[in-house]
């Protein structure tokens, strides 16, 4: 098996989420049945586990797409050459070089899951004074 390169681009941002998420689970019980900032926590919750799915999301499909390509190299030297260019060869190539969704998650990741967590935040302190 033929080493391929991690996205550390996306697996950082994962690992933060993943250690947020840990950090918050763990003070859980201070942090959400206090009352004034309940809901602070609870869109800080919902902020990191969507962003975790996103950006995980992306992580696993960049990894996934390049051990499909790599079994395209039958000789085992990271080029492709003569008989291992095969349509289905051109086809996940395509795939794992047009990664610009991929790349970009960690932004959209963060923009779609602030715009949720600030939605869940206000619909929770609305609920509340009401």
């Amino acid at each position: 098996m033929n080493r391929i390169d991690l996205p550390y681009h996306l697996i950082i941002p994962a690992l933060i989420a993943v250690f947020a998420l840990l950090a918050i689970s763990y003070k859980r019980k201070s942090m959400f049945f206090s009352g004034k900032r309940k809901w602070l926590w609870i869109g800080l919750t919902v902020f990191f586990s969507f962003y975790l799915i996103i950006v995980g999301a992306a992580a696993y499909s960049d990894i996934s797409l390049k051990l499909t390509l790599l079994e395209f190299d039958l000789n085992g030297d990271n080029f492709f050459s003569g008989t291992e260019i095969t349509p289905q060869q051109k086809i996940a190539m395509q795939k794992v070089s047009s990664d610009t969704a991929r790349n970009f998650s960690v932004i959209t990741g963060f923009i779609i899951s602030g715009i949720l967590a600030f939605v869940v935040f206000l619909i929770g302190k609305t609920s509340e004074r009401l």
